[in-house]
């Protein structure tokens, strides 16, 4: 095999494909990339057995075609050490000399017919959705997952297909994040609830690019296949089954209901979370007379007082919320988009709407 590559190309591929090789395995082939090259065409991939990926290297030039394991830490040091422009790659038996017109290095490498194989895509039973969409609710829900939790399956966002859109829902226990998107529906699964682990989903945010039109996505039993004009992505699915999430949202009509710019509140919101601490999470929002007032106090770090016009002239509602909860659903929307936060009880959800289909539930905290 034999091929030449602008290396910056080059670098942000494998480090794309990289990040799924495993830090300790006992099956050693796993601790490399392959490198796959045909046709003018070259293709990086990984797994660690419950996640793979496949991608597409772009701006190759393919002079002999082959396969090669690229040892992924070696490699991924002379990729970003290099100074070259260009790298040119090539096999000889079991060695692989890289090069370029200030540098040379020669690895052993391993027998790349010992690398698992990723299944190939069948996209008759798959669900399709725009590249840029997906991307959005997996930014706008996966941050309110819990990898670490034994209870209930809320280490992965739980994706559920209707007539003509997709939901995506993350949950912790103690909020909520859910986003709606258009899509071609294929067949919905017979039973449980695909649940793609948090980890499947931050590599697909990072790996798709808006630009790259339809994601196919097919869920076979325990596993699902994510596929874009240059990407595939396997993974498990997180076993288990997900809370029934309709049923946290109130069902009654709130007492108050705010429209809020996010920039502002996202403002006011950081600047009383600075004298929060561990121990002392708490902030207390206060709604009346036309403005927001936000108290907090902590034993460690002081006091803080911020306030804020908001178009909200009603009886005073005031909630104790976690801050930190707040900033992670702000930082999601753009700084000039509107939301609106509705509350019933100090003591019930609140719930933030969008306009355009995302929804976020936070639980108040309650004060001792």
């Amino acid at each position: 095999m034999k091929l030449s590559c602008e290396r910056e190309k080059l670098l942000g591929a494998f480090q794309m494909v990289a990040s799924v090789v495993p830090s300790r395995t006992p099956k050693s082939v796993l601790q490399n990339v392959k490198l796959e090259a045909k046709d003018d065409q070259a293709t990086l991939m990984a797994t660690d057995l419950e996640l793979g990926i496949r991608l597409e290297l772009q701006g190759v030039e393919v002079q002999q075609p082959g396969a090669v394991l690229l040892p992924t830490s070696r490699v991924g040091m002379i990729l970003r050490e290099s100074s070259d422009e260009k790298l040119h790659l090539s096999t000889e038996g079991n060695r692989i000399r890289i090069w370029g017109q200030r540098s040379e290095f020669f690895l052993p490498s391993e027998n790349p017919d010992e690398y698992p194989e990723l299944p190939e895509f069948e996209g008759d039973t798959s669900h399709q959705i725009s590249a840029r969409v997906f991307r959005e609710m997996i930014r706008r829900t996966v941050f309110a997952t819990d990898p670490e939790s034994t209870r209930y399956a809320l280490g992965g966002v739980f994706i559920e297909a209707g007539d003509d859109q997709i939901t995506a829902v993350a949950t912790d226990g103690r909020r909520l994040a859910l986003q709606t998107g258009p899509a071609k529906v294929g067949p919905k699964p017979e039973e449980g609830t695909p649940i793609i682990p948090t980890r499947t989903m931050q590599l697909l945010e990072r790996a798709l690019a808006d630009n790259e039109g339809d994601v196919q996505l097919a869920i076979r039993e325990s596993v699902v296949l994510v596929k874009s004009q240059r990407l595939l992505v396997e993974s498990r699915l997180v076993e288990g089954r997900f809370p029934r999430w309709r049923d946290v949202f109130p069902r009654s009509e709130p007492r108050m209901t705010v429209e809020l710019s996010v920039g502002p509140f996202l403002s006011a919101v950081r600047q009383s979370a600075i004298v929060t601490s561990e121990h002392h999470r708490g902030v207390d929002f206060t709604f009346g007379n036309g403005k927001v007032v936000l108290l907090a106090e902590g034993a460690e770090y002081g006091e803080a007082r911020v306030e804020m016009p908001v178009a909200y002239d009603g009886h005073e509602v005031q909630i104790t919320l976690d801050p930190r909860y707040l900033i992670e659903f702000l930082r999601v929307l753009e700084p000039e988009k509107t939301f609106t936060l509705s509350v019933r009880t100090p003591e019930s959800p609140v719930v933030c709407n969008t306009d355009d289909g995302y929804r976020y539930l936070l639980m108040p905290l309650t004060r001792n």
